[in-house]
């Protein structure tokens, strides 16, 4: 692995200009089915964040750029649209240059937007070329047989021949409201859908998603620093109110347009959609309380929809990456949450492909990576919370055999609404088709892979280094070198090396990483303490990979003992572990940092006198949570963006958890932080508190630190507030986040009464 240091004088500078170290590593990687080519970006250094598109010839064993931006734009400066600029606030995405791609069928063509142009790549010779089409374009896509480039400009759904030629819109929004081809704010936000069209397999057609946000509430976004400038208008879904209205159609490239129909009042969610060349579009619709849902298939000829599977859930169902789907032979594959039995049988999330558990209990299912033509390639953690909690962090990487369709009971796994059966071929416990891990490496890791037919590009991290290593995986016959094929990071080297502790505490066995300063001794005596954590759904911090935890450990440095505790909430332990928070965000996983911090006090030098606690997101509202209602355990609090009021939040992710706001409006005052009249369950002591909030945040509105803050004067409790003029929710700034860090260690020093330097 290539690393470089360019000498920046600290650690939270270089931090901040390498984006958490993010620049120059290679991602978003797609192997050719021919096993020619891996294509993927990358920076050409850890502080340029503009990628290059890349291919890896395996044959010529040689790396060439398929497109570099500053040739493809000339020099100029990039332009992004509202449009892309939301979408990139959607993924998280804080690079530039070619920040996504989309391939045909062959992995020969690739289609990109830069700038809001259309740019097309030859992947064999590494020519790239500009069609010249409306913009600016959002989300191009070729094909499948790469003749034909789909892309999304002014709200309207266009195609473009390959060659330039042809360009014509498919459908044009009806009203300033409407929109197709894109993900409505909830599907990308929540849903981790971030499509609005398909092709279908032989690229004659397209499955779209026509979106008519004007049932949804505006809210309004200023920035106070501009007066001048007009508020942005932002169609936010808050928990109990209307959402977008979602249809789908069947678009013939000759103009044919036909409404994909089902009972979108029962189910109202279009989560996933799929269309290959095994099977019939099928799509996944979930009810608005999510605790329903169906896997539909799409007769192309008419429309309508047929049922082939339904699954409910007293609690919740979660929605996974890469399902579901069809095998080559047409069986459902699908991630499901198996209830235990009533012989005391352990449940689970486990992989299904038809009627058949290709797993167990042993391990938490998280995501499909690839259907084979006789395996699925799936991620997990070892499952159960005794099983995971021997190499917490972990997430490793298998390969399942599904076997022939003949054993299935059902090839399509259609069962009951409770999606209850069991496989008559294995029973709990067992191995039911001989699943294996894609590696022999022993260390605990954090594994990801794609793979084209055989080749397989994996990457994986560890505590033991930084960064990630990435390598093509050739199988061999054994007559021939199939060593693993390097491909180079040139992401820079932290200036300082984590050493985070690994351990489960407490009577669940929560999962924490523990890091003290580098230079402490044992007769140096007990450490104030810094709680650091995310603490809820979807955010799984303690994770076994080294630059996870750099931030923690520079805190660490500080002078601190800090734990990262993933309470009860958090994913990769279990569906219960997952599901215990259901009506209670504000009980269960306060109670679980407090039990965490309380069960590592035993054997770690903490100072129980001198607690204090940060976070962002919902790590923020975890945060004010601690110094209101356990100001007995938490001594100071940095809220960084926090969900104060859950009225506020969105309705996909809020109504999940604590229901509809008017059916349970006493679990929501149960969860908050505020109400219209001031703070909720505030008692004891007043202790110090830095509020931190971006003020162009479209996702966690500055209104919930706001309301927070008129509470706290209401009540006559001093706080500190830190503004910070046009960021969002990502904080991508690289002066923000260097001194962002830098304000938080003074903080917490003039707190906690600890000796201020320089840090």
């Amino acid at each position: 692995m290539t690393q470089q240091t360019t000498g920046v004088p600290s650690f939270p500078r270089q931090h901040a200009r390498t984006q958490r170290f993010t620049l120059g590593t290679p991602r978003a990687f797609t192997v050719s089915p021919d096993d020619a080519r891996v294509v993927f970006l990358r920076s050409r250094t850890g502080t340029d964040r503009a990628n290059l598109l890349w291919v890896l010839d395996l044959a010529e064993g040689r790396e060439f750029p398929a497109a570099d931006p500053a040739e493809l734009l000339g020099g100029a400066r990039e332009e992004l649209s509202a449009e892309e600029r939301a979408r990139r606030e959607r993924s998280r995405e804080g690079a530039a240059g070619v920040v996504g791609y989309a391939v045909d069928r062959a992995v020969e063509t690739a289609a990109f937007a830069l700038s809001g142009r259309l740019f097309r790549a030859d992947l064999r010779t590494g020519a790239a070329a500009e069609l010249p089409v409306p913009g600016p374009v959002v989300d191009p896509r070729p094909s499948p047989d790469g003749c034909r480039i789909g892309y999304l400009a002014g709200g309207a759904l266009r195609v473009v021949d390959a060659d330039g030629g042809g360009d014509r819109a498919l459908a044009e929004p009806e009203s300033p409201t409407v929109g197709y081809g894109a993900a409505e704010f909830i599907a990308a936000e929540e849903m981790d859908r971030t499509r609005g069209f398909w092709w279908s397999p032989d690229g004659e057609s397209l499955l779209v998603a026509r979106v008519d946000d004007a049932p949804v509430r505006r809210w309004w976004i200023a920035d106070p620093a501009r007066p001048a400038e007009p508020p942005a208008e932002v169609a936010y879904p808050a928990a109990g109110t209307p959402n977008a209205e979602v249809r789908l159609f069947l678009m013939g490239l000759d103009g044919a347009r036909t409404e994909v129909v089902w009972d979108r009042d029962r189910h109202p969610y279009l989560a996933r959609v799929h269309w290959s060349a095994y099977g019939p579009p099928l799509l996944l619709v979930q009810a608005r309380d999510q605790r329903s849902q169906a896997y539909l298939t799409v007769d192309t000829g008419t429309g309508r929809t047929a049922t082939l599977h339904t699954e409910e859930d007293p609690d919740w169902l979660d929605l996974f990456p890469g399902v579901p789907a069809w095998t080559p032979d047409g069986r459902l594959v699908r991630i499901t949450d198996r209830p235990a039995g009533p012989d005391g049988t352990p449940g689970g999330r486990v992989l299904m492909v038809g009627d058949r558990e290709l797993t167990t209990a042993e391990l938490h299912v998280r995501a499909v990576l690839d259907v084979g033509a006789e395996d699925v390639l799936f991620s997990a953690s070892q499952g159960g919370a005794d099983r995971s909690a021997d190499r917490p962090g972990e997430i490793r990487v298998y390969r399942a055999p599904f076997g022939p369709a003949g054993g299935d009971a059902d090839p399509n796994g259609v069962r009951g609404a409770d999606g209850a059966g069991r496989t008559a071929a294995a029973g709990p416990g067992d191995k039911p088709a001989g699943w294996e891990p894609i590696s022999e490496d022993t260390a605990p890791m954090v594994e990801s892979a794609v793979r084209g037919t055989r080749v397989l590009v994996r990457s994986y991290a560890t505590v033991d280094g930084p960064g990630a290593r990435h390598e093509v995986v050739r199988p061999g016959d054994g007559t021939d070198d199939r060593r693993p094929v390097p491909i180079a990071s040139h992401a820079e080297r932290p200036l300082i090396e984590a050493r985070p502790r690994l351990v489960c505490a407490g009577e669940h066995r929560i999962p924490c990483a523990v890091l003290l300063p580098r230079d402490h001794r044992p007769a140096d005596g007990p450490l104030p303490v810094l709680m650091d954590p995310y603490g809820g759904p979807h955010g799984q911090r303690v994770v076994a990979a080294h630059n996870a935890h750099l931030t923690s450990q520079w805190f660490a440095d500080q002078g601190f003992a800090v734990i990262v505790a993933d309470g009860r909430g958090t994913p990769g332990r279990s569906p219960a572990w997952e599901k215990a928070i259901r009506d209670d965000f504000a009980g269960v996983t306060l109670e679980d940092q407090v039990a965490a911090l309380h069960a590592l006090a035993a054997d770690h030098p903490l100072d129980l006198d001198r607690v204090a606690i940060r976070g962002w997101s919902y790590g923020g509202y975890l945060a004010g949570l601690a110094v209101l209602r356990r100001p007995d355990v938490f001594h100071a609090g940095i809220v960084g963006a926090p969900v104060t009021d859950f009225r506020l939040y969105d309705t996909h992710y809020t109504e999940r958890y604590l229901g509809h706001p008017d059916e349970q409006p006493a679990v929501y005052a149960a969860n908050s932080l505020v109400t219209d009249e001031g703070l909720v369950e505030a008692a004891g002591p007043a202790r110090p508190m830095m509020i931190v909030h971006g003020l162009a945040d479209d996702n966690v509105v500055v209104a919930h630190s706001l309301r927070l803050s008129s509470a706290l004067l209401a009540a006559g409790r001093p706080h500190e507030v830190l503004p910070l003029t046009g960021v969002t929710h990502m904080t991508p700034q690289e002066q923000v986040a260097e001194n962002l860090l830098l304000l938080q260690v003074d903080f917490l020093k003039r707190a906690l009464g600890l000796p201020r330097h320089e840090a």
